[in-house]
């Protein structure tokens, strides 16, 4: 294997779902996904035409088959925007990171503040009821994800200080630290953008998959060739009882912008994860991404070469 780009093939029925297949939708993108009572759930994220100004939403989309959803018809994130810190946001619920820990399903969500996005943490059991926890970053963080467990006694998340748009931008991996999921210190710098092409300018974290090897992260980078900014899609691998330390990573992008679908769309040339599933026992990831910020698609592959790549640097 020379390079990471064939290891996840796309399903033949993408895009999943599309805008079109919801009435009221400008833009369907950047999914979470879980699995809940064997059913595979994805949050989505929406933008609707009756906004005025960019204004989305979070809502639940369900299947038995992990490809073929029904989208429910009303927003599962809602914030009590009469009160404090919640009066003091602009409540637009995307990209969301959902990560269970027990029998709990804790949802990161950077949500935009006066001084730029904050990540809030909220949860749910049983994907009926959603609970606004606290604001548990400063701005400017977007992407924040949890580790699935404990590590040392300690709670771990994976943050994206920085945000914007422009060549200068440049935005990173970072780690930190909590004894109760709210109360977070011990921040540390993990991965700088440029340590590849494609992530030249910025890369963000998705929550990390336990493996054997190690702690699987998926990635997003970004680089600006001359038709602007493209997303691609890798991974990287942190030691499992150490996640400061990086102990793999793909030089090559497991996706990039292909299909018209992904190069095509309210945001042309971008493929974009808010996570993955994992299953050891076939030997298969689920990869589910925004296509172009306009509909939903899903990758399939090796988990094992995934792994292998990023050990292997290639």
């Amino acid at each position: 294997m020379k390079d990471a780009t064939r290891i996840l093939k796309r399903h033949p029925g993408n895009p999943l779902i599309k805008a079109s297949d919801c009435p009221g939708v400008m833009q369907v993108f950047n999914p979470s996904p879980a699995t809940y009572e064997g059913k595979t759930v994805l949050l989505l994220s929406m933008i609707f035409f009756k906004e005025t100004t960019r204004r989305g939403e979070t809502r639940l989309a369900w299947s038995d088959d992990g490809v073929h959803f029904t989208i429910e018809d009303h927003p599962f994130i809602t914030l009590d925007t009469s009160t404090p810190p919640w009066n003091r946001i602009n409540v637009h619920i995307i990209d969301n990171r959902v990560t269970k820990i027990g029998d709990t399903y804790y949802i990161l969500t950077p949500i935009m503040s006066p001084m730029g996005p904050v990540a809030v943490l909220g949860k749910t059991r049983d994907f009926k009821t959603y609970e606004a926890m606290e604001v548990v970053s400063q701005p400017m963080n977007r992407g924040a994800s949890l580790f699935p467990e404990k590590i040392n006694g300690k709670y771990y998340k994976l943050d994206r200080p920085g945000a914007g748009d422009g060549p200068e931008v440049r935005a990173g991996i970072w780690l930190s630290s909590s004894p109760d999921l709210i109360h977070w210190g011990c921040f540390r710098p993990l991965l700088e953008p440029g340590y590849v092409l494609w992530g030249r300018q910025k890369i963000g974290p998705t929550p990390p998959i336990k493996t054997e090897e190690g702690w699987l992260v998926i990635v997003h980078g970004v680089y600006r060739p001359c038709d602007g900014p493209h997303y691609c899609i890798g991974a990287i691998l942190l030691d499992l009882a150490d996640p400061c330390k990086v102990i793999g990573k793909t030089t090559s992008s497991l996706l990039a912008p292909q299909e018209e679908y992904e190069t095509r769309g309210v945001v042309d040339n971008v493929v974009f994860p808010c996570g993955a599933l994992a299953d050891a026992e076939k030997d298969e990831l689920r990869l589910y991404y925004g296509g172009a910020d306009t509909c939903i698609c899903l990758a399939i592959g090796s988990l094992r070469a995934v792994i292998e790549a990023c050990k292997q640097g290639i």
